[in-house]
């Protein structure tokens, strides 16, 4: 793990990008939020996939001692890394960059959610991170609350923030800067999200009135994700490192705060 100077204290600019998996307009629905020592600094949509991770990534060099949190999952059930042949998360992402929209368009098992389809049973649906949150299978890529496009489409970009020397958190040593996983549920616990005014209300507590990140659930989500990183800076800069062999060197981790 890193660990925090004397002099720098545990502070980190945190950057949260809600994500999208559209084939088109994905720059309406992609959020960033950037906190800088406990504030929000910015909170802004309009750039595809590829601009808000360029975006990140000149935030991250002119400040690198940042986190950076990505709402996809980074990787696969370990049984279906293994039965491809994916022995790293790098392995993973460029057949993602070479695969990735054929696999989306076949949807075939494991994949399903589009019409017509059942969810697999060709083995465990989860990675161990998605049952310890309660969060979705990254094989559904259709229907009501499916991650997997935006997964698919998301994983590529992840070996362009590794070139730009991020460490992408579990699969490389821990390092600032650095990139993990989030799963925006896990850090605003229970809020009814599709009601405006009860995004309002939280966002409250943070001293956000006439806040942007109440105009949509994806503004919400980038926002309060990166309130609540923020507010753990001191466990982002001492992300543990993964043991070879572990289920989240090969499927990856979401990151929560303890």
């Amino acid at each position: 793990m890193f660990a925090c100077s004397a002099a720098e204290g545990c502070k980190i600019d945190v950057i949260a990008i809600d994500w999208s998996g559209r084939a088109r307009g994905a720059a309406a629905a992609i959020w960033l939020a950037h906190v800088r020592d406990g504030e929000l600094v910015a909170l802004e949509n309009g750039r595809e996939r590829d601009g808000v991770v360029d975006h990140a990534i000149g935030l991250a060099r002119a400040q690198p001692r940042t986190v950076v949190g990505l709402d996809f999952s980074f990787s696969f059930p370990r049984w279906y890394c293994e039965r491809e042949g994916w022995h790293s998360g790098r392995a993973v992402w460029d057949a993602m960059r070479d695969r990735g929209e054929e696999l989306l368009a076949a949807c075939e098992p494991p994949f399903w959610g589009r019409p017509g389809t059942r969810a697999q049973t060709l083995g465990e649906p989860l990675r161990a991170t998605e049952r310890a949150c309660g969060a979705k299978s990254t094989f559904q890529i259709g229907g009501a609350g499916a991650v997997g496009t935006a997964s698919i489409r998301g994983m590529p970009l992840l070996a362009r923030l590794a070139g730009a020397g991020l460490a992408i958190w579990p699969f490389d040593r821990p390092a600032l800067p650095a990139v993990v996983e989030i799963y925006p549920r896990a850090l605003t616990g229970p809020v009814v999200k599709r009601s405006a005014r009860a995004r309002r209300a939280y966002l409250e507590h943070y001293g956000l009135q006439d806040s942007l990140g109440a105009t949509s659930e994806d503004a919400f989500d980038a926002a309060v994700s990166a309130l609540v990183m923020s507010a753990h800076a001191g466990e982002l800069a001492s992300l543990p490192a993964i043991a070879p062999g572990a289920p989240e060197a090969i499927e990856g981790a979401i990151w929560r705060p303890t």
